[in-house]
């Protein structure tokens, strides 16, 4: 099940699970709730775009599987995944109603984190942070999820509230590099600290993601009466 799920994400346009078998009850039959989660997951490892007509006609033959393994063995953890797939197939509806159905099992923690990307792709940001919220009350020892929501308070420009959430989430996580960064950041753009600057550009060079990187540089680099040196360094380091 994993190889066609890698070569599905390599290739999405070749409708690999549109051969005979992928649909036969007696394959169906031994495949578990987890084998299929983990398969939908590799569709998306390459980036190809999975919403478009074309693709998702060629996709077809996932959603039923997910149909008859879901109603055969309802794992909510397994459910949240083929929620994702969804959601990049573009069925949002699809899959909230999927997150509904894994909630009617077990609430977990990750049903509430895929609500809210879909949410966010729907442009939902009140949506996304009550989702978030819900995330949060049901693990909230979970440092990412801290991070979450203070990077969309961010993007609503509610640095505030974004520098709260960063500090909750080092009080579980306090030598975590994003958090300390995000936290840098925030503060440099609510106050314009030279020091919050300063830590940030220390710390850039050890973020994995470089569009979060630049993310953070511009927050902070909007900060008010900020040094123009330090702004200049930092800008440098978007500039690779």
């Amino acid at each position: 099940m994993l190889a066609i799920g890698a070569v599905t994400g390599a290739q999405p346009t070749i409708a690999w699970a549109k051969a005979p078998w992928f649909n036969d009850v007696r394959f169906l039959d031994g495949v578990s709730a987890g084998a299929l989660a983990e398969a939908a997951m590799r569709t998306m490892d390459h980036g190809h775009a999975l919403d478009t007509h074309s693709v998702r006609e060629g996709l077809r033959p996932w959603f039923e599987a997910i149909e008859v393994v879901c109603a055969r063995e309802p794992l909510p953890e397994a459910m949240a995944k083929m929620a994702i797939f969804l959601r990049a197939c573009g069925l949002t509806d699809a899959s909230f109603a999927l997150c509904d159905r894994a909630d009617s099992i077990e609430r977990i923690m990750l049903t509430e984190v895929v609500r809210a990307g879909t949410w966010r792709k729907l442009g939902d940001p009140d949506r996304t942070a009550t989702a978030f919220q819900r995330a949060l009350a049901l693990d909230p020892a979970d440092w990412s999820l801290y991070l979450d929501l203070a990077d969309l308070r961010a993007e609503q420009g509610d640095f505030t509230t974004a520098v709260q959430l960063i500090d909750q989430g080092l009080e579980h996580e306090p030598t975590e590099v994003t958090l300390r960064a995000a936290g840098a950041a925030y503060r440099a753009r609510l106050a314009g600290s030279p020091d919050d600057l300063c830590e940030l550009i220390g710390l850039v060079p050890h973020l994995p993601n470089d569009s979060y990187r630049g993310l953070l540089l511009d927050h902070a680099c909007a900060g008010p009466a900020l040094p123009t040196e330090l702004i200049a360094e930092a800008r440098r380091l978007q500039s690779g």
